[in-house]
């Protein structure tokens, strides 16, 4: 017998909103922020990128895996990049990157902070 829960969310439906939310944005990107435990270490973040827009370089809180639910992404460290498509799944660099869609895009990401 399957039982209700509030917190089941259905992530193709956010990621739609976000891209619409992204595209009427300067930045051209949107985020929704998942917490498993409120004040813990694990978050996830649904990232949605415009074509051409980036999240630009920052340094990496902790162990962080990305997952594309929609489009492709350049992951940048420095001049050199690691392409990730759609249902492809990365670890992220342990070192500053950023992240460039190179079409509209949605990606999954997973953060362990130290």
């Amino acid at each position: 017998m399957a039982t209700e829960h509030n917190d089941i969310v259905n992530l193709t439906d956010l990621s739609a909103e976000l891209l619409d939310k992204a595209a009427t944005v300067n930045s051209g990107r949107a985020t929704h922020a998942f917490r498993a435990v409120p004040g813990g270490k694990l978050t996830q973040v649904l990232l949605a990128l415009k074509e051409g827009k980036v999240l630009s370089d920052h340094e990496n809180p902790g162990e962080a895996l990305l997952h594309v639910l929609k489009g492709t992404v350049h992951v940048t460290v420095g001049d050199d990049y690691v392409e990730v498509k759609e249902n492809e799944h990365a670890v992220v660099p342990q070192e500053r990157h950023g992240v460039l869609a190179m079409e509209d895009s949605v990606a999954l990401l997973t953060v362990v902070r130290y």
